[in-house]
């Protein structure tokens, strides 16, 4: 079997997917029934899980002694310790080390990933494959919330169990992949020092946008579900089994939708339908109706994709690297920032919360109006190629 980059990528970001989707369908409940944890903690403890994503600039420091193939592994494998330690801190501060740990290695990984996915595979494929990227993930996650829902409510595994499995699982495909594929070739030399270029504003700015939103959505909407609607862990577990159904057959479609009608269209679609489902989440009254708006949410970020096929556009070929930290980096100034004040805002009203992302929604509905209808260097926004059209 010839063994591609493209498969290296999916099955790293299927073992990262496995790992990460165990720890997050355990966490509402496992936080509140072993930990007694509030908004206040919860929140506490997603800032803290954003922290490694905030320093993911850090990576272009890694690759001075690392390559990024070889990065990616390790990353995968810091992630699998961290949730296989998870269920062995059942406290307040015990939990938010291995959260850490855990955040540590998922942030580097999937900041190495989009650099090696935009290095690796060619412009015109790129939707399609980062699609095909996401389709993966959502299986690995479908197997992840059946065995916990398996798991807890015909075999009665705690969630010790549970987490050490998990944890063990990703160290494992980690060290398959390892042993298993060669180390392929860069087709360019990345820079491998801090950069951020004038003319990647926009990207920026969508990306701070997609950070920040999407953090309120991570974070409050499963919480909602728990303290609001009482859904237990194996609840939780069928509902994002139910959601990666879906997304791993949209995912690929929306990726070829994107590269037919491209990126501005698919983002105006998305930020639309969000503020839309954020406006429906902050009256909800209805646990099936909140069911249909998580699943719609995730559906709709699948078109975050054409953010990522924007700058690859827009992008030179060598900072590809570079970049991806500081994009990670820019995504998470809110992140760190959002679950802790957000937290405290949701102890006096869940709505004004969802509200929030609604506002923020609309700001990104206003940056992707600027996306050209051919983004490329130096048509990097669509006001610019007005003027040199009016010249």
């Amino acid at each position: 079997m010839t063994r591609k980059p493209e498969h290296l990528l999916i099955l790293l970001g299927v073992a990262a997917t496995l790992g990460f989707s165990v720890w997050q369908a355990l966490l509402n409940n496992y936080a509140i029934e072993a930990a007694a944890f509030t908004g206040r903690e919860i929140g506490i403890l997603q800032s803290l899980r954003e922290v490694p994503g905030f320093l993911a600039f850090t990576t272009v420091f890694v690759l001075l002694i690392l390559r990024e193939q070889t990065f990616a592994v390790l990353a995968v494998a810091i992630l699998g310790l961290g949730v296989a330690l998870t269920g062995l801190m059942p406290s307040e501060y015990g939990l938010y080390f291995p959260t850490v740990l855990m955040s540590t290695g998922f942030h580097y990984f999937y900041t190495v990933q989009q650099s090696l996915t935009l290095q690796w595979i060619e412009k015109e494929r790129t939707p399609e494959v980062m699609g095909r990227l996401s389709a993966a993930s959502s299986i690995a996650a479908l197997l992840a919330f059946g065995t916990v829902w398996a798991g807890m409510t015909w075999l009665e595994l705690g969630y010790r169990t549970l987490y050490l499995m998990a944890g063990g699982v990703v160290i494992l495909l980690a060290i398959a992949v390892a042993l298993l594929y060669p180390s392929f070739p860069q087709k360019v030399q990345q820079r491998k020092h801090l950069l951020m270029r004038r003319r990647y504003w926009l990207y920026y700015a969508l990306t701070f946008m997609s950070g920040a939103r999407r953090q309120i959505f991570i974070v409050f909407a499963g919480f909602l579900m728990v303290e609001k609607f009482g859904f237990s862990a194996a609840n939780i577990a069928l509902l994002f089994l139910v959601n990666h159904v879906i997304n791993s057959w949209a995912a690929p479609r929306i990726g070829r939708l994107i590269g037919r009608f491209g990126e501005r269209p698919m983002l105006t679609l998305e930020y639309a339908g969000l503020m839309l489902i954020f406006t429906a989440y902050a009256f909800v009254e209805s646990a099936s109706v909140a069911v249909f708006l998580y699943i719609a949410d995730h559906v709709l970020f699948a078109m975050a994709i054409a953010i990522k096929s924007y700058f690859q556009k827009i992008g030179d070929p060598a900072d590809m690297a570079s970049t991806a930290g500081v994009a990670f980096t820019i995504n998470h100034i809110a992140a760190v920032v959002i679950p802790v004040v957000f937290g405290l805002i949701w102890l006096w009203s869940p709505a004004v919360v969802f509200l929030c992302g609604t506002a923020m929604a609309g700001i990104s509905l206003a940056l992707s109006r600027l996306v050209p209808t051919t983004p490329q260097e130096g048509n990097e926004v669509r006001r610019r190629s007005r003027q040199v059209a009016a010249n």
